[in-house]
């Protein structure tokens, strides 16, 4: 399919805006100018009428299926939310529950302008299928425990899934310290050194959890990681709430992207990840949604905001992490942390993963900082258009994923009778 979107303004890697065109063929951006040349040589060309091109955002850590729970276990400690409603609604899910669940993740995913998502959940060839058959773009994540997926099978998926189709990839990790043995977390270190991989995990989500690990192991998450020789080809840490200094010079030295999920971590009231300190150390960060259970919206939007507002408090500086910080860690890094090529900036030659906002919306007037707008008053209702690898996903209000959004959403409904 090609595709030239004209009358558009264009978020550029610098974060700046400029007037132009932007056209696509073959799923990759051929030009992004002032008018491009081969005018006439489009399948589709759409009018932009100053519309706000900017790239997907990432969500950099998601569980997606758990659309599921949304609003099941609310207002609930932690250890009641996890252990008396999330674990025994999670023990009933089939393949066929996965498949349908995240594809209503997907489309809420599109709907406010992600085009990819780093899922960690059960059943992959369920959540592969239901990304290809839409046309979302799937990175996922080993979940290795001591209750289901082994080491072995983190090798099978591994070598499957990755070639298993251009939307979906798969990326080594285990689920957290606290639920893998030492001789798990060795066997996830044998297999990075072997693949010459990172390994991605949940880490110092709760204080808890950081104490415990101190308590089983004598060291803080991050140390034990270190020492277990998981970072040696780098990785990705999600939450990353409950680190103290050395933590961070840890993550810092072993090129540990830090996946923050602020929404959910103060909705379970885990704390504030303090970004601000690991960026300064050099860590790089990517932000995500956590699932639906904790969260309970998948909304990039929401992450952004909380994310920069939360440093500030944190901080106690109203000028500390910038609106441009949220929206480089949506973008870039978040296509970074997941392993995604190609796809951190709209540019020549980079992935047609392209969100188009509607720069009249009540949220986004007046245009005093557009791009500030993004982050502080942005929302998924100025989202027009989501586009994947060239291919329209989402455009005012429809979606284009397959099947219709009614039997997804149908299906997800008569499903819901499994759980009570």
């Amino acid at each position: 399919m090609t595709t030239r979107f004209y009358n558009a303004k264009i978020l550029n890697g610098d974060m700046t805006v400029a007037d132009g065109e932007l056209c696509v063929r073959g799923g990759v951006i051929e030009c992004v100018c002032g008018a491009c040349e081969n005018g006439g040589d489009y399948e589709k060309e759409i009018d932009c009428k100053g519309g706000l091109l900017i790239p997907g955002f990432k969500n950099a850590h998601a569980h997606s299926a758990m659309t599921f729970l949304r609003s099941r276990a609310d207002d609930l400690p932690l250890h009641e939310w996890l252990n008396e409603q999330v674990f025994p609604q999670e023990a009933k899910l089939t393949a066929e529950h996965i498949y349908w669940f995240t594809k209503l993740a997907i489309l809420e995913y599109v709907s406010g302008g992600i085009t990819a998502a780093f899922d960690m959940y059960f059943e992959p060839e369920a959540v592969a299928s239901a990304a290809r058959e839409t046309g979302f773009k799937i990175t996922m994540c080993g979940a290795v425990n001591d209750f289901g997926t082994t080491p072995a099978k983190l090798r099978d998926y591994y070598e499957k899934y990755n070639g298993y189709d251009e939307l979906v990839a798969y990326k080594l990790g285990f689920h957290a310290e606290y639920t893998n043995s030492v001789g798990n977390m060795r066997a996830v270190a044998e297999m990075s050194r072997g693949y010459k991989a990172p390994v991605y995990t949940h880490m110092c989500e709760t204080k808890a959890e950081t104490d415990g690990c101190i308590e089983r192991h004598g060291k803080t998450p991050p140390a034990l990681f270190e020492e277990l020789g998981l970072w040696e080809h780098g990785g990705g840490a999600f939450h990353c709430v409950h680190v103290n200094d050395d933590d961070v010079g840890i993550m810092a030295r072993n090129r540990i992207w830090a996946v923050s999920n602020p929404c959910s971590n103060l909705k379970l009231a885990s704390g504030v990840a303090p970004l601000t300190k690991m960026a300064a150390a050099g860590i790089n960060i990517a932000l995500g949604t956590d699932g639906a259970a904790s969260n309970n919206a998948l909304s990039m939007f929401r992450e952004m905001y909380s994310a920069v507002t939360l440093q500030k408090y944190l901080t106690n500086d109203a000028a500390a992490c910038p609106a441009y910080n949220a929206l480089n860690w949506a973008f870039s890094g978040g296509a970074s942390a997941m392993g995604l090529e190609g796809c951190d900036c709209l540019a020549a030659g980079k992935k047609a993963d392209i969100v188009m906002l509607d720069l009249n919306r009540p949220a986004m007037l007046p245009h005093n900082n557009i791009v500030k707008n993004i982050v502080y008053s942005g929302d998924a209702s100025a989202v027009k258009m989501t586009m994947v690898n060239g291919k329209i996903l989402y455009y005012d209000g429809e979606f284009f994923t397959g099947d219709k959004a009614e039997t997804i959403i149908e299906k997800t409904r008569d499903l819901m009778k499994d759980f009570d």
